[in-house]
């Protein structure tokens, strides 16, 4: 019996040596993980919700403290000021004297400059109107100008300008009016009395002049009174004409070229006045041009 006993332990442990132990249970980290995530964001939440606090804690902190040696006295004082001799207190003086007169300098250039620069415009604006004349076209904004600029220093050239461009006379139209009755103005009028019309045959037949005198023979004056106005120099044909036998049938054209001529008159005085004037003339804006100008006397 003890053999049996002894070869069945043996063949037990052989059993038990031969046997692979059972396999180890597996864990289940699902619920680790998720955990984990609860933690990640209930911090994530928690900082977001606290760092508006946390920014008041940190902003609302006391400066801090300065160093003791950033506080600490000088180790040497300042040195006093030294008052100021007589020399540099006069030598200052001095160089605010130099500075003012200055200043007062650049001030009177400056208006001066201003001044000259309006007189400019102004003399601009007569020089349009001029043109504007002598092309018979409308002044347009030039009016309002000539109105604002001139209308206190010379109204009446002003007026005499405005009405001379609503009926404008140009030079052409001088020209032709003088040619289209030129036949009547040289010729005595039908109605003359004997003694006029004797007087003119006279003329026609004698002449006594010196050599240096025009000629008074009624076609060769009007040969001259529309030279003198190709040349534009209407007074002197204005004189030529007045002077022929015909004169009555030219009196419409003698107006004309006597409203020509004012009208002439009334742009030089508003040029010298944009050159000369030294009180009444004005500015862009209407401000009166208190600078004399640089060519005047």
């Amino acid at each position: 019996m003890t053999g049996e006993r002894v070869g069945m332990s043996e063949e037990d442990g052989a059993e038990s040596v031969g046997a692979t132990p059972p396999p180890a249970p597996r864990r289940n980290l699902l619920p680790v993980l998720i955990l984990l995530l609860l933690a990640f964001a209930l911090g994530v939440a928690l900082t977001v919700w606290a760092w508006p606090y946390i920014q008041r804690q940190w902003g609302e902190r006391p400066p801090a403290a300065t160093t003791p040696a950033a506080t600490a006295p000088a180790a040497y004082p300042a040195p006093a000021a030294r008052p100021l001799t007589a020399g540099t207190a006069q030598m200052l003086d001095g160089r605010v004297v130099q500075l003012e007169e200055r200043l007062n300098r650049i001030t009177v250039e400056a208006q001066a400059a201003s001044g000259n620069a309006a007189r400019a415009e102004g003399l601009l604006v007569a020089f349009a109107a001029r043109r504007a004349l002598d092309s018979g076209a409308p002044l347009g904004y030039i009016e309002g100008q000539l109105r604002l600029r001139f209308g206190q220093a010379q109204p009446r050239a002003v007026a005499a300008i405005i009405n001379a461009a609503r009926n404008p006379i140009t030079l052409v139209d001088l020209r032709a009016g003088l040619n289209q009755i030129a036949d009547e103005v040289t010729k005595s009028p039908a109605t003359a009395d004997w003694w006029t019309a004797l007087e003119h045959e006279a003329r026609q037949l004698v002449s006594i002049r010196k050599e240096s005198t025009p000629s008074p023979r009624p076609e060769i004056a009007m040969d001259r009174a529309l030279r003198y106005i190709d040349a534009g120099r209407v007074n002197a044909a204005l004189a030529e004409v007045e002077h022929m036998p015909g004169r009555a049938a030219a009196d419409r054209w003698i107006q004309a070229a006597r409203r020509y001529m004012e009208a002439r008159r009334a742009l030089d005085l508003i040029e010298t006045a944009a050159i000369l004037e030294p009180r009444q003339l004005r500015g862009t804006e209407g401000a009166a041009i208190s600078q004399t100008s640089p060519l005047a006397p």
